[in-house]
């Protein structure tokens, strides 16, 4: 997932401000290059093991080659939620059909522009068959070996925010803190429901 995944040239999106209420309807690389507002949904993905799906962009995007992430995702249609939007990407560009749970939403500053982001967790039971265009590479990766991949590997900062953030809402594991943040921790169903994290 990136912040930026600006779609094709002329994908339509809502503008929203800083309640996450639409103002209107804009091109999203309008958007993107004025700073305004809009919605992303993204996904952390995991097998029936707990794995957790990481992928690594292509060499020739424009925006952070191959960089790394844990977050699948982009851009939410006029008129759509962020869960529906969630589930539509993970279709697009894992190539299955898995439900997603809406656990959270916050506003994302972003390295390149701000945007609300709808953050959710799907369980895959499927083989996945990943779109060239979006990830060069992908594996599913233990917790330990994510642990090691963070440390050693490129990752893109918005990713990393929402995937902080994830973490922090499961925080029921002992994160280890390093450069680029905190580690994973074991699954957590629903917590988001628990503790109250905004709906959509």
């Amino acid at each position: 997932m990136t912040p930026e995944t600006v779609g094709a040239v002329g994908e339509m999106v809502e503008r929203v401000d800083d309640r996450d209420h639409v103002q209107g309807i804009v091109e999203r690389g309008e958007a993107v290059s004025r700073g305004w507002l809009h919605r992303v949904a993204t996904t952390v993905c995991r097998d029936e093991a707990g794995r957790i799906l990481v992928y690594r962009r292509p060499k020739d995007v424009n925006r952070f080659p191959e960089c790394y992430d844990v977050m699948v995702g982009g851009a939410v249609r006029i008129g759509e939620s962020y869960e529906a939007a969630a589930a539509r990407e993970v279709t697009e560009e894992l190539g299955v059909g898995s439900p997603v749970c809406f656990l959270f939403k916050f506003l994302c500053h972003g390295a390149i522009s701000p945007y609300w982001l709808g953050v959710h967790e799907a369980v895959i039971s499927t083989e996945v068959t990943v779109d060239p265009t979006e990830a060069a590479w992908h594996g599913w990766l233990t917790e330990t070996e994510l642990q090691e991949a963070v440390r050693r590997w490129p990752f893109i900062p918005d990713g990393q925010e929402a995937f902080s953030r994830y973490l922090t809402l499961r925080g029921d594991a002992g994160q280890v803190e390093n450069e680029q943040g905190p580690l994973p921790a074991p699954p957590l169903r629903d917590a988001a429901y628990r503790l109250g994290w905004p709906r959509q």
